[in-house]
Protein backbone atom coordinates (compact mmCIF):
# COMPACT_ATOMS: atom_id res chain seq x y z
CA UNK A 1 0.00 0.00 0.00
CA UNK A 2 1.32 3.27 -1.14
CA UNK A 3 0.71 5.76 1.69
CA UNK A 4 0.86 8.53 -0.48
CA UNK A 5 -2.32 6.80 -2.80
CA UNK A 6 -4.44 6.12 0.06
CA UNK A 7 -5.50 8.59 2.86
CA UNK A 8 -6.66 6.81 5.53
CA UNK A 9 -9.45 8.14 8.09
CA UNK A 10 -8.47 6.71 12.02
CA UNK A 11 -10.68 6.99 14.38
CA UNK A 12 -8.53 6.95 17.84
CA UNK A 13 -10.85 5.83 20.92
CA UNK A 14 -9.56 6.03 24.42
CA UNK A 15 -10.42 7.86 27.48
CA UNK A 16 -6.85 9.47 28.08
CA UNK A 17 -6.77 12.36 26.57
CA UNK A 18 -2.92 12.36 26.20
CA UNK A 19 -3.02 8.96 24.56
CA UNK A 20 -5.52 10.19 22.10
CA UNK A 21 -3.18 13.36 21.31
CA UNK A 22 -0.31 11.38 21.03
CA UNK A 23 -2.02 8.79 18.84
CA UNK A 24 -3.52 11.84 16.05
CA UNK A 25 -0.63 13.17 15.83
CA UNK A 26 1.06 10.24 15.00
CA UNK A 27 -1.10 9.41 12.40
CA UNK A 28 -1.24 13.09 11.19
CA UNK A 29 2.18 12.53 10.73
CA UNK A 30 1.52 9.94 8.53
CA UNK A 31 -0.61 11.75 5.75
CA UNK A 32 -4.00 10.38 7.15
CA UNK A 33 -6.85 11.74 8.66
CA UNK A 34 -7.56 11.47 12.59
CA UNK A 35 -11.12 11.51 14.76
CA UNK A 36 -11.60 11.19 18.14
CA UNK A 37 -13.71 9.39 20.66
CA UNK A 38 -13.42 9.25 24.32
CA UNK A 39 -15.23 6.29 25.03
CA UNK A 40 -17.16 3.59 23.12
CA UNK A 41 -20.28 5.25 23.16
CA UNK A 42 -18.69 8.20 21.10
CA UNK A 43 -17.33 5.68 18.98
CA UNK A 44 -20.30 3.93 17.78
CA UNK A 45 -21.87 7.37 17.96
CA UNK A 46 -19.07 8.64 15.49
CA UNK A 47 -19.22 5.23 13.55
CA UNK A 48 -22.68 5.72 12.25
CA UNK A 49 -21.88 9.12 11.26
CA UNK A 50 -18.50 8.61 9.63
CA UNK A 51 -17.22 6.58 7.84
CA UNK A 52 -13.67 5.33 8.73
CA UNK A 53 -11.08 2.82 7.68
CA UNK A 54 -8.87 1.83 10.72
CA UNK A 55 -9.78 2.18 14.73
CA UNK A 56 -7.64 2.23 17.32
CA UNK A 57 -9.50 0.84 20.49
CA UNK A 58 -8.60 0.99 24.11
CA UNK A 59 -10.32 -1.44 26.06
CA UNK A 60 -10.91 0.08 29.57
CA UNK A 61 -12.91 3.17 29.29
CA UNK A 62 -15.93 4.53 30.62
CA UNK A 63 -19.51 3.99 29.63
CA UNK A 64 -18.89 1.44 26.90
CA UNK A 65 -15.39 -0.25 27.18
CA UNK A 66 -13.92 -1.49 24.05
CA UNK A 67 -15.10 -5.13 23.94
CA UNK A 68 -18.37 -4.12 23.73
CA UNK A 69 -17.66 -1.74 20.58
CA UNK A 70 -16.33 -4.99 19.28
CA UNK A 71 -19.59 -6.84 19.93
CA UNK A 72 -21.86 -3.68 19.05
CA UNK A 73 -19.82 -3.84 15.52
CA UNK A 74 -20.02 -7.57 15.14
CA UNK A 75 -23.85 -7.01 15.76
CA UNK A 76 -24.03 -4.33 13.11
CA UNK A 77 -21.91 -5.32 9.91
CA UNK A 78 -23.40 -3.15 7.77
CA UNK A 79 -22.80 -0.06 9.74
CA UNK A 80 -18.72 -0.03 9.05
CA UNK A 81 -18.16 -3.23 7.33
CA UNK A 82 -14.49 -2.05 5.85
CA UNK A 83 -13.14 -0.49 9.58
CA UNK A 84 -10.14 -2.44 10.40
CA UNK A 85 -10.07 -2.69 14.21
CA UNK A 86 -6.76 -2.32 15.86
CA UNK A 87 -7.20 -2.69 19.98
CA UNK A 88 -4.32 -1.00 21.72
CA UNK A 89 -4.49 -1.37 25.64
CA UNK A 90 -2.95 -2.35 28.82
CA UNK A 91 -5.31 -5.07 29.52
CA UNK A 92 -5.32 -7.07 26.57
CA UNK A 93 -4.41 -10.64 28.14
CA UNK A 94 -7.71 -11.37 30.09
CA UNK A 95 -9.62 -10.06 26.90
CA UNK A 96 -7.26 -11.77 23.94
CA UNK A 97 -9.49 -14.75 23.43
CA UNK A 98 -12.70 -12.61 23.30
CA UNK A 99 -11.32 -10.26 21.20
CA UNK A 100 -9.93 -13.24 18.79
CA UNK A 101 -13.28 -15.06 18.35
CA UNK A 102 -14.96 -11.67 17.73
CA UNK A 103 -12.32 -11.27 15.05
CA UNK A 104 -9.48 -8.84 16.17
CA UNK A 105 -6.40 -9.38 14.72
CA UNK A 106 -4.41 -7.11 15.93
CA UNK A 107 -4.00 -6.32 19.58
CA UNK A 108 -0.66 -3.96 20.68
CA UNK A 109 0.27 -3.53 24.36
CA UNK A 110 0.56 -0.25 26.35
CA UNK A 111 2.99 0.93 27.02
CA UNK A 112 3.21 1.49 23.04
CA UNK A 113 6.62 2.62 21.83
CA UNK A 114 5.82 5.22 19.20
CA UNK A 115 8.00 3.09 16.24
CA UNK A 116 5.73 0.29 16.62
CA UNK A 117 2.22 2.67 16.39
CA UNK A 118 4.30 4.62 13.47
CA UNK A 119 5.35 1.25 11.82
CA UNK A 120 1.74 -0.08 12.20
CA UNK A 121 0.50 3.03 10.29
CA UNK A 122 2.93 2.66 7.58
CA UNK A 123 2.47 -1.20 7.19
CA UNK A 124 0.44 -2.69 4.82
CA UNK A 125 -1.27 -4.29 7.85
CA UNK A 126 -3.83 -1.75 8.16
CA UNK A 127 -4.95 -2.47 4.56
CA UNK A 128 -5.49 -6.30 4.78
CA UNK A 129 -7.79 -8.90 6.57
CA UNK A 130 -10.56 -8.86 8.54
CA UNK A 131 -12.24 -5.65 8.15
CA UNK A 132 -15.64 -7.08 9.51
CA UNK A 133 -15.28 -8.16 13.74
CA UNK A 134 -16.20 -12.26 13.55
CA UNK A 135 -16.39 -12.48 9.71
CA UNK A 136 -12.91 -13.89 9.37
CA UNK A 137 -10.86 -16.04 11.41
CA UNK A 138 -8.44 -14.09 13.97
CA UNK A 139 -4.81 -14.22 12.60
CA UNK A 140 -2.23 -12.51 14.14
CA UNK A 141 -1.53 -10.60 17.20
CA UNK A 142 0.87 -8.25 17.91
CA UNK A 143 1.49 -7.74 21.67
CA UNK A 144 4.34 -5.04 21.75
CA UNK A 145 7.01 -7.66 22.02
CA UNK A 146 10.09 -7.41 19.72
CA UNK A 147 10.49 -10.08 16.57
Amino acid sequence: MNAEAQRLHFLVVDDSQDIRDVFCRLVQRSGHVASIARDGLEAIESIQRESFDVMLLDLSMPRMNGVEVVRWLRDHPAVAPDMRVVVVSAWTGEHRGVLQELGVDTVMQKPLRIEQLTDLIAEGLLGQAAPVPGTSPAGRARDGEDR
